[in-house]
């Protein structure tokens, strides 16, 4: 068990057994690398890193909602204009569509800007007649199986790849991306069933009234009524916080990213210091790396910053709790969110005993939805998948799990992905949804190298489903979901 009396420091992981580890060839090679993104600068501040944990503890306390989204794992290739843009802008559609069901506002953090490395279940992999070793990501070695050796330069290109996205990212949401003068495509030609489409037309007209309502009384009048590039302000309905994140698993990585800094918001004189990681505003250990006595659960123990814990079938309810009391021995708000990956047919058995082992040990942690990653599958073609059916299942039951618990589902985890190939479609990698996607269009247009994403279309339906929830839990209305039963939800 780790110890949480011992002394922390940003590299007293190093004394314990690392998970997932990566062995380079060159340790010199290595240790030159990490030497120079040490002195590179932070990508993110502790100020945004305090703001995020304020905002969480908002999630805590039910006055918000947390989207978690973006990519399984992020490639140098796909770090473009058009990729981001896409993701940006799927992310704020995404968004607003909670924020008209639930009346509440949405905290987003995006698996953007640094989640380019991939854990996997064996250090190798056989091609053809030959083993490689497995691909781990674009941080440490090529897709390539000629380019699988461990290159501590991808280290560097990782960092310089997260700046560029990030400071696209800080570029849009300063200069009017997020501004409803400029709304998403709400589209709904894509919709196959009738009955769907009217229900998905229902939320689109009232969202469309009320900001036509907002902008008529004066919300976004006088000088912020202009064009941002007109000398326009970005006014309320046209700024917003996001930010970072990405599972944080290598380590070496992680250590060189984090920094010593005064608490950020601390009072005048105060003379607390505090440790953060300013390579995202919010990292994760998964599911594979959150043994207690392990390198990972001791690095996370020590910094600042707001953390994640994957929660699956696998981890018991005492062990669950003893890592929060190793995590957060203070119960300090905004520090932890678990996010639970259990699969459809497993929810049932495993959530409801990890909420009342969190609720008797008074820890406050927000409760996230991952329906993503205990559900895929291979398709009868060979391609890795999920149903849209199951996804959307397991979703759903941890809303009315959390329920029955006396406890409440404070977030989602979506891995998606708003990326149009060049004739302006979406990626097929995920089953069903209201386009009902069928296993023999999956080859047309599947981009994804790691795990498949919703697409455009798909994250919409998840968007008015959980939309739709909220606007019926708060008009006191229960009973038969319409949207579910036509998306392909299991009963």
């Amino acid at each position: 068990m780790a110890e949480t009396g011992s002394r922390w420091t940003p590299s007293s992981w190093k004394s314990k057994h690392v998970a997932q580890a990566v062995n380079y060839p060159d340790e010199q090679h290595l240790a030159r690398v990490l030497v120079k993104i040490n002195a590179l600068p932070p990508l993110v501040t502790p100020s945004e890193i305090e703001r995020l944990r304020f905002q969480l503890a908002a999630v805590q306390r039910n006055e918000a909602f947390l989207l978690h989204a973006g990519d399984c794992a992020e490639s140098f290739d796909a770090c473009t204009q058009q990729n981001i843009s896409a993701k940006i802008g799927l992310i704020l559609s995404f968004s607003l569509i909670l924020i008209w069901g639930s009346r509440l506002p949405v905290v987003r953090v995006g698996r953007i800007a640094g989640q380019y490395a991939k854990p996997r279940s064996s250090g190798t992999e056989r091609i053809g007649d030959k083993e490689f070793l497995s691909f781990r990501g674009d941080i440490v070695n090529g897709l390539d199986p000629n380019h699988r050796t461990p290159d501590p330069e991808r280290l560097l290109s990782a960092y310089f790849h997260s700046a560029a996205t990030l400071n696209h990212v800080r570029a849009l949401l300063t200069s009017g991306f997020a501004s409803l003068h400029h709304p998403r495509d709400w589209s709904l030609s894509h919709v196959r069933s009738p009955s769907l489409r009217d229900e998905f037309e229902k939320i689109t007209e009232g969202l469309s009234d009320a900001l036509d309502f907002s902008r008529t009384i004066g919300v976004d009048s006088g000088r912020d009524s202009a064009p941002f590039e007109r000398g326009g302000g970005r006014g309320a309905l046209g700024e917003v916080d996001f930010y970072t994140s990405h599972e944080g698993l290598l380590l070496d990585y992680e250590q060189a990213m984090t920094r010593e800094f005064p608490l950020a918001g601390s009072p005048a004189g105060s003379e607390e210091i505090g440790y953060y990681n300013t390579s995202a505003h919010f990292v994760w250990v998964g599911d594979r790396t959150r043994q207690l006595d392990g390198a990972h659960v001791e690095y996370f123990r020590g910094i600042r910053n707001p953390i994640g814990i994957k929660v699956g079938p696998t981890l018991d309810n005492d062990e669950l709790v003893q890592l929060l009391r190793v995590v957060n021995p203070d119960k300090e708000p905004g520090r932890v969110t678990l996010i639970t990956r259990y699969g459809a047919s497993k929810i049932q058995d495993h959530l409801p005993g990890h909420i009342r082992a969190v609720q008797d040990a008074g820890h406050p942690v927000v409760w996230v939805c991952d329906p993503m990653h205990g559900n895929t599958l291979t398709s009868g073609t060979g391609l890795k998948t999920r149903n849209f059916g199951t996804i959307i299942s397991e979703l759903t039951s941890c809303i009315t799990l959390h329920a029955s618990s006396g406890s409440r589902l404070g977030g989602v985890s979506l891995e998606f992905t708003g990326e149009l190939n060049d004739e302006g479609f979406s990626v097929t990698e995920c089953l069903g949804g209201s386009m009902e996607l069928g296993e023999e269009q999956l080859g047309q247009r599947y981009q994804s190298f790691c795990d498949p994403r919703l697409n455009f279309e798909q994250s919409l339906d998840v968007a008015f489903l959980v939309s739709n929830y909220f606007k019926d839990e708060r008009r006191g209305r229960s009973g038969e979901n319409n949207i579910y039963t036509a998306l392909g939800g299991r009963k």
